[in-house]
């Protein structure tokens, strides 16, 4: 493991911003692997990546890559550390702002602190051209506020009949509470792609005829015993396992993910910035009440 600081890349980028958010309805189903390795397939490409562990209590992104972080998010808050001090580079390039796992107050992060955060980050925008949110899992204000900001909402599901029932409730409250319009669907820990399109058939019908939101299936990931094998091992299963069928799904999701339309914001060249800028106009009246 190392703490290697990510060296400032101030080149323009030839690639559209964007900022995709992955989250779930429970625990489990294997989002932060994905998270994980989506960052290192889309570095592969040539994207510039920044990770971010947003899942502020139950951190584990800075394991699963193989680094270790000196710094975390509760050290940028709490003034002790910049966030380029807290920023880890991890393989293929993709740089880390770790959380910090076991940390309750970062848990029900109030406005005033969160609001602190989103403007540390955003002084990076012209370092990154993607950046990828690992959210914590379930409807709570901060895994649905960092997902309903994204440019593309990621929901993690497997056929698990509870998961399916959690996912649906996500999204239920990303398009009823939130206002998300569109919602990407991966299907993890599937047997193939006819288990995939069962789960995807019926997901979609539900919110079809209950919701008022677009879900667009995006992939799935095998089922595969190398996953667990490339956790152990804290590396990634893309590029310590390339030719896994597992590692092979997950280069195709990223690659999917990266061609997916996204909401115009503007100028294109503000990208990233506006998925803070969002953050903060949903959070902008508890920001005011001095939330802590």
């Amino acid at each position: 493991m190392h703490t290697t600081p990510t060296p400032l890349r101030p080149e323009p980028t030839a690639y559209e911003p964007r900022v995709i958010a992955v989250t779930s309805g429970k625990g489990g189903v294997g989002k932060s692997v994905i998270s994980a390795n989506v960052a290192v397939a889309c570095a592969s490409q040539g994207r510039r990546v920044l990770l971010i562990d947003a899942d502020l209590a139950l951190a584990n992104l800075d394991l699963l890559l193989g680094v270790e972080a000196r710094y975390t998010v509760r050290d940028v808050l709490d003034g002790k550390a910049s966030i380029e001090e807290a920023i880890v580079e991890g393989p293929r390039g993709v740089s880390l702002l770790a959380a910090c796992s076991g940390d309750v107050e970062l848990a029900a992060l109030g406005g005033k602190a969160r609001m602190n955060l989103f403007d540390a980050i955003d002084s990076l925008e012209q370092r990154y051209d993607t950046v990828i949110v690992d959210t914590g899992a379930g409807v709570g204000s901060n895994a649905t506020g960092f997902a309903s900001a994204a440019q593309q909402v990621v929901v993690v599901v497997t056929p698990d009949p509870t998961s399916m029932a959690d996912a649906y409730a996500m999204i239920k409250v990303l398009s009823q509470r939130c206002h998300v319009e569109r919602v990407s669907l991966v299907v993890n820990q599937a047997s193939g792609a006819v288990e995939a399109d069962s789960v995807v058939d019926r997901l979609v019908a539900l919110t079809q005829r209950f919701l008022d939101v677009t879900v667009v299936p995006v992939g799935f990931v095998y089922a595969d015993a190398a996953v667990s094998r490339s956790v152990r091992a804290c590396e990634p299963l893309v590029s310590s396992l390339p030719s896994t069928s597992a590692s092979s799904s997950l280069r195709a999701l990223a690659k999917r993910l990266l061609s997916e339309p996204t909401p115009p914001h503007g100028s294109v060249a503000a990208g990233p910035s506006l998925f803070w800028k969002r953050l903060m106009g949903v959070d902008e009246a508890e920001g005011r009440d001095g939330g802590q």
